[in-house]
């Protein structure tokens, strides 16, 4: 298997797995008791955390763990419009975010809440003035994605959070993508909410983080019930996932740069082949250093994208689309037709994100097996032969 959906999910590593392993038959202890096997959980515990917070540079105080990515979406937009209820009922965010947000922000207009969706460019880029002339008297939650899951752009976030502080409004930004992918130091942002998720960087599923700054650290629990995580976010802690989510992080501090350099070039060496051995091939997102760099976009013109999926998985290679199946049919990606493109364009995306065990044959592979198979779908296609006719 060739595995191209990094983005979705991550293999985890041995290594992570291995450190996990006694917390679950030996270092068993409830974290919250006072006995000596409960301290070992304690301990694995605060240790999770220190690693959590070195790989963000900040104070591990105000790292709290969560189920994942979408329940620390919800927490920080929920409880933090809350906590700001007095100044008003405005929330500002984007047209490209994860549904997490999306959709916790859709429940809080149902709530009578006012949400303004700002637009992108064609890129899929935010600015720091979009966002300050959005800003009014009764705003009080800004929540924009650290870097798109669909295009890998990496939004101004350093910009942003100064526009924010200066006006006084919490910012929030969802870092699923982001962190552990490229350099996040919460030391120099103006970050009051920080998402991030361990799944997407070699860890296990099912544990996340909240990063709470200064000016949030008011916001109450969004589950209620015992005292743990500082009477923050109640339920007995996950410690075997924690513990793996610290050793990833401690992993990823240490490759990261490695990382970076040599998925950035796997991604340009992938993006050069595809544009020039498949003809009317879209290139979505950005094409700088301003985005993630183990993420591709691409649209083939008159070619669905579900169409190629199957096909590739029919061949052993596993990637993905912005588009979403539901009840038999498939809705175009919200994220691309935000930047500029129409229902049918936004149904022919496929997204390829690489790991770290990515290689270039499983690129060359991936490429050869794409021709061969937009080909053989245009082949079948009137509206494809319409088009070759109009522009011969």
């Amino acid at each position: 298997m060739i595995y191209l959906d990094n983005a979705a999910t991550t293999k985890m590593k041995q290594c992570v797995l291995d450190e996990m392993m006694p917390y679950f038959t030996e270092n068993f202890g409830n974290a919250s008791a006072v006995y000596s096997l409960a301290n070992k959980s304690k301990f694995a515990l605060d240790k999770a955390r220190d690693r959590v917070a070195a790989l963000l540079n900040t104070r591990a105080e105000r790292i709290f763990f969560t189920s994942g990515g979408s329940e620390s979406d919800n927490w920080a937009i929920m409880q933090s419009v809350q906590m700001m209820s007095s100044k008003g009922r405005h929330i500002i965010t984007t047209a490209i975010e994860h549904p997490a947000v999306v959709n916790t922000c859709r429940s809080l207009e149902e709530a009578g809440y006012e949400v303004t969706y700002l637009p992108v460019d064609q890129k899929g880029f935010v600015t720091a003035d979009q966002v300050k002339q959005a800003i009014r008297e009764d705003t009080v939650l800004v929540s924009v994605m650290f870097a798109n899951n669909e295009i890998g752009t990496i939004e101004p976030i350093a910009a942003i959070g100064e526009v924010c502080q200066e006006k006084g409004v919490l910012f929030h930004t969802d870092a699923v993508q982001a962190f552990g992918q490229i350099p996040i130091d919460l030391s120099e942002l103006k970050v009051d909410l920080l998402s991030a998720s361990s799944h997407k960087i070699y860890g296990p599923k099912g544990v996340g983080i909240l990063y709470l700054g200064p000016r949030a650290s008011g916001i109450r629990s969004l589950i209620h019930g015992g005292s743990q995580e500082r009477n923050k976010r109640a339920g007995t802690e996950n410690i075997p996932a924690i513990v793996g989510f610290g050793k990833a992080c401690e992993i990823a501090k240490e490759t990261l740069s490695q990382r970076m350099q040599r998925e950035r070039e796997l991604r340009d060496y992938m993006k050069q082949k595809v544009l020039a051995t498949i003809p009317h091939t879209t290139w979505h997102g950005s094409d700088g250093e301003d985005r993630l760099p183990g993420n591709l976009n691409f649209g083939f013109r008159f070619v669905e994208a579900e169409s190629v999926l199957i096909l590739l998985d029919q061949r052993g290679i596993a990637a993905s689309s912005g588009s979403a199946c539901t009840a038999g049919s498939i809705d175009p990606s919200h994220v691309l037709i935000a930047i500029g493109a129409d229902e049918d364009e936004g149904r022919e995306s496929i997204r390829l994100t690489l790991s770290d065990e990515t290689t270039k044959e499983e690129l060359d592979e991936c490429a050869l097996q794409l021709q061969e198979i937009v080909s053989m779908l245009r082949s079948g296609s009137l509206l494809y032969e319409d088009f070759l006719k109009q522009n011969a």
